[in-house]
């Protein structure tokens, strides 16, 4: 299977708190979000399909940042945006802007976030889509 670089936009319908992992308690705004990471080892994107279970509560275990988000009961992915077979995780995140949470997914670079946010998730799709076309 072909991986690359994928963004999850996402429902956050009502302020939330989490706790995830290394990076503590945030409370977080409602509104769309993005988070953006790669696909690029053996399953390349069977991760989203990990996401989506994770995300649809058939899945317990957390390994990332995005896990503690998407464990989150009100919590939903609308959409997952794609460039197949290119790494441009940190091009499309900073085209998204820093997030909410400082270093969200972001561990393995230089990156301020992966995580971003937008008043809506409409807003936050539209984004999404214009930064992956441009890089």
């Amino acid at each position: 299977m072909a991986g690359g670089t994928y963004t999850l936009v996402l429902s956050v319908p009502e302020p939330i708190a989490i706790t995830v992992g290394a990076l503590g308690s945030h409370r977080l705004p409602s509104g769309g979000y993005a988070y953006t990471g790669s696909a690029l080892g053996r399953g390349g994107f069977a991760r989203v399909d990990r996401h989506r279970e994770l995300a649809a509560g058939e899945r317990d275990t957390r390994h990332w940042h995005i896990d503690y988000l998407l464990g989150h009961p009100t919590v939903g992915i609308d959409d997952v945006v794609r460039t197949d077979e290119r790494d441009v995780e940190c091009a499309v995140a900073k085209r998204l802007g820093e997030g909410p949470v400082p270093g969200f997914g972001a561990s393995d670079c230089g990156c301020a976030s992966h995580l971003a946010r937008r008043g809506d998730v409409e807003a936050m799709r539209a984004a999404v889509e214009s930064a992956h076309a441009a890089v």
